[in-house]
């Protein structure tokens, strides 16, 4: 980092402007149309399938939770210059670096097969085996990696992104019964092991490693000043609000079409969750709906977590890392890169049952929030003034991260303990 950035003196946090969020917008958006990948919107899809709409009082409630994590993010990229695994490893060293960085190998690794196995399966509807459905995702994303800069590769990941509106259309289009809405939203079963595996998994669907890491260093990579963070801040807000609301969207599509057939149950491929869509939107329409929504969810997630493996490798490893250098000045992140698609695609053609993947996936991100929100919270207490944690906001912050972090652990075990 530079280290004119590092003690440059404070100058404020700037002011909001609809137009200076039109040129910088982009970090906190693409990292939560990702936060809505193909897992997340399995595991809401299982949740609406399973308990109707008792879960969804939980996806409103991660939005302020959500926006207040990413937010230290914006904080700590825009003030300090640095990625996350660079401020761990500068304020508690090397050793703690490399274990924050082995939870987000961990993370990438089960959200890249879950990406993979979304996009497999859209392309089984189509007739597609999936080896060809990989080897096309493959050479597409590591094609608009080496050709592209970072902002063309933002604005790829924000037009895929997109796509996931298309879920707010579905759950109005499903017409939902909101007497019975009302009545299962005071009707939770928290001591049923089963719900509560399925409260760990959103919980690990909305707080993903990869996202703290990502946002960071694409604040970093945009040059983001601590003169943005305001602007910053809503364009994270606005990405809280609609990756939540498609999350219920699909929570409440799916249970809506259940009960129109008769109750609820289990939807244990992307097959059946399109299919559990078609008695309300017509066989074509469902299809072709949940299809095009979970793979725009599924490229914007891919591109994030597969650039957030291999700049953080980069980084620590001491080789380029940023999308912006060509080819011939950073190969071994463009190698990086291209072998973790490599990888995840391979896991996908030799088989994998996507559904208990991506929430096994979810309910691993939340057994590992302690971690990631422990160094994130620390992080942001020890940034000069006045963007440090302090006063009432740091006393909030502390509590809505221990009671995430405890919720999450308590219903991953009790869940897993069944």
């Amino acid at each position: 980092m530079d280290d004119t950035r590092r003690t440059a003196p404070a100058r404020g946090i700037g002011t909001f402007s609809w137009r200076h969020l039109a040129a910088i917008a982009g970090p906190g958006l693409v990292a939560m149309l990702a936060d809505t990948d193909a897992g997340s919107l399995v595991t809401a899809a299982q949740s609406g399938a399973q308990w109707g709409y008792r879960l969804l009082w939980l996806q409103l409630v991660l939005v302020p939770v959500l926006y207040i994590v990413q937010e230290l993010t914006v904080r700590l990229g825009a003030v300090t210059g640095e990625s996350h695994a660079g401020l761990i490893r500068r304020h508690f060293g090397t050793f703690w670096a490399w274990v924050s960085v082995s939870t987000l190998v961990v993370a990438c690794i089960g959200a890249l097969l879950t990406e993979m196995g979304g996009l497999a399966g859209v392309g089984a509807m189509l007739g597609l085996p999936s080896w060809a459905s990989m080897a096309i995702v493959v050479v597409a994303l590591t094609a608009m990696a080496v050709t592209g800069s970072y902002r063309s590769v933002e604005r790829i990941a924000l037009g895929a992104g997109a796509f996931e509106v298309v879920f707010l259309g579905v759950a109005v289009w499903a017409h939902p019964d909101l007497g019975e809405m009302g009545r299962q939203a005071v009707s939770i079963p928290l001591t049923d092991p089963k719900y509560m595996l399925l409260v760990s998994a959103n919980i690990g669907a909305v707080i993903m490693p990869w996202m703290v890491f990502y946002q960071q260093s694409s604040v970093v990579e945009k040059s983001l000043k601590a003169s943005d963070i305001a602007t910053e801040r809503v364009d994270t807000a606005i990405g809280a609000v609609v990756t939540q609301l498609v999350m219920a969207a699909v929570v409440v599509a799916c249970a809506a079409a259940l009960q129109h057939r008769g109750g609820t149950g289990s939807l244990d491929t992307v097959q059946q969750i399109a299919d559990a869509l078609t008695p309300v939107l017509g066989t074509a329409a469902g299809r072709v709906a949940f299809g095009v929504g979970i793979s725009g969810a599924a490229l914007v997630a891919a591109i994030v977590v597969t650039l957030t493996a291999a700049r953080t490798l980069g980084e620590l490893l001491g080789f380029g890392h940023a999308l912006d250098q060509p080819m011939g000045e950073a190969p071994w992140f463009y190698v990086a890169y291209a072998a973790v698609l490599v990888a995840g695609a391979a896991f996908i053609v030799v088989g994998v049952d996507i559904v208990s993947l991506a929430v096994g996936v979810q309910v691993l991100n939340a057994l590992l929030l302690p971690i990631v929100l422990g160094f994130l919270y620390l992080l942001a207490r020890r940034l000069p003034e006045p963007f440090r944690l302090s006063g009432v906001y740091n006393v909030v912050v502390a509590a809505v991260i221990a009671v995430t972090v405890a919720l999450g652990l308590y219903a991953g075990v009790a869940g897993l303990w069944r």
